[in-house]
């Protein structure tokens, strides 16, 4: 898939399912959202998120910080 393809076009919020190391597309698109900062993160981008909280992060600051809430050590 790529820019070009019918599908693509118009489709910029994208829907992934994140794993351990890796994330499957659910719905194509161009970017996905960071659950700290609310930052756009074009895909091929996207380098940290957490499998277990389903979220993406725009760096590794925002995944600390958001480790850090979700073990309580705001």
């Amino acid at each position: 898939m790529n820019a070009h393809d019918p599908d693509f076009a118009g489709a910029d919020l994208a829907k992934l399912h994140y794993g351990d190391g890796d994330f499957a597309v659910l719905k194509p698109g161009r970017y996905v959202v960071c659950a700290v900062t609310g930052k756009k993160i074009p895909l091929e981008q996207l380098r940290y998120w957490n499998a277990e909280l389903q979220e993406a992060y725009a760096g590794p600051a925002e995944a600390l910080q958001r480790w850090r809430e979700h073990q309580g050590q705001v």
